[in-house]
């Protein structure tokens, strides 16, 4: 119901490890999840975790429907709120029980104006609840993928910069991407 204020990189509050949500299907939790939802779409974001927003709980919400101006390429991702998420990385074969990385650049409403080289699992499942606590999980890949994994991130006190691994590749948008 209202717009917040996003943390930028620096403040230490984005470096805590939120705690898992208890109480579901609560007036609380509806509100912080509309509040997440309304300061992304200020934001035009992807995605938004609640330590971004201040508030110390494992929920994360993400979703493109239509086209986003932060990453205009982007296919769909469906308007998903995700509690207590647990990802699990999955292998391409049986002959190769490795999870396979690939990189692609990742902006984000913390660190704003920025952007970086970012390696993520291509493939990966997720499960976790929503709002009213109901247990769900999806398998996904490429872009959905990546937005699941930044966002989750958050929950565990890591913004993308820590994962760069070229810094050759991290740098103001406006420098590698003139256009967006």
């Amino acid at each position: 119901m209202a717009v917040r204020d996003i943390l930028l990189m620096g403040d230490a509050r984005l470096l805590r490890t939120a705690q898992p949500v208890t109480q579901f299907d609560s007036d609380e939790l509806h509100l912080l999840i509309s509040d997440l939802l309304d300061t992304m779409l200020a934001a035009d974001g992807a995605g938004l975790a609640a330590p971004q927003i201040g508030v110390d709980l494992q929920v994360v919400i993400f979703g493109t429907n239509a086209r986003n101006p932060r990453y205009p390429d982007a296919p769909p991702v469906p308007k998903t709120v995700l509690i207590n998420p647990i990802i699990m990385p999955l292998v391409a074969s049986l002959q190769d029980l490795t999870p396979v990385e690939v990189e692609d650049w990742e902006g984000c409403l913390s660190v704003p104006g920025l952007r970086g080289l970012v390696p993520r699992y291509a493939h990966l499942r997720y499960s976790g609840f929503d709002q009213y606590g109901d247990p769900f999980e999806r398998t996904v890949e490429g872009f959905h993928a990546r937005v699941v994994q930044h966002e989750c991130d958050h929950l565990i006190g890591k913004l993308y910069p820590m994962r760069v691994r070229d810094f050759t590749k991290f740098g103001y948008t406006s420098v590698f991407f003139p256009e967006l």
